[in-house]
């Protein structure tokens, strides 16, 4: 992949190597323009990479699943010793930064929210606007995580659950508005 391969799929997207080592982003996948993506990152099927948001694959692997929405303004990056790793249907908030962590399928991290190096987030939880998950930190699956730090107010329902579980394909649909429209656009440009 080089650079004129990803600036006619991603336009106006700064997507570079590192030490030789290029993103791998799925074809279905979309990355806004003004998004950063750096170095050992791969990108799943439908996921999303929206306006500013920066995913730097330097020091260690990045890994983003599939149907997982990075919202603007977020920062992902990694430690030397402690990639990141963001499971499938996982919805991560504007401005959010998530640091050397795993995140497993399905959460939801809300806007302004810190995920801190070398913690592990559990299938399905909920981590709270401008929440702060202190290094080393295990969330359960399930569980609602508020404050500064972080602490379990409770866990979620069905109701809940189900509602959360409906918001990856809710930006998958936007996703696919922002690609025909950015498409169209090029064509334009090219004409």
């Amino acid at each position: 992949m080089s650079q004129a391969d990803f600036a006619h799929r991603f336009p106006g997207a700064i997507i570079l190597p590192y030490q030789g080592v290029w993103p791998t982003i799925a074809d279905s996948a979309f990355v806004a323009p003004g998004a950063v993506v750096i170095g050992n990152v791969t990108v799943g099927g439908e996921s999303s990479i929206w306006f500013h948001t920066v995913v730097r694959g330097d020091i260690a692997p990045i890994t983003i699943g599939n149907r997982t929405s990075v919202q603007d303004c977020t920062l992902v990056h990694v430690n030397m010793d402690a990639p990141t790793i963001i499971g499938d249907d996982v919805t991560i908030g504007h401005s959010a930064l998530v640091h050397g962590t795993t995140i497993h399928d399905g959460v939801l991290v809300g806007m302004g929210a810190i995920i801190m190096s070398y913690s592990e987030v559990g299938t399905g939880a909920v981590i709270a606007a401008g929440a702060v998950i202190t290094e080393r930190t295990v969330v359960p699956p399930h569980a609602v995580m508020v404050g500064m730090p972080a602490k379990q107010r409770s866990a979620l329902d069905e109701t809940q659950a189900s509602h959360l579980a409906a918001i990856p394909g809710r930006y998958v649909r936007v996703s696919r508005q922002y690609i025909h429209e950015l498409g169209e656009l090029e064509e334009k440009h090219e004409h």
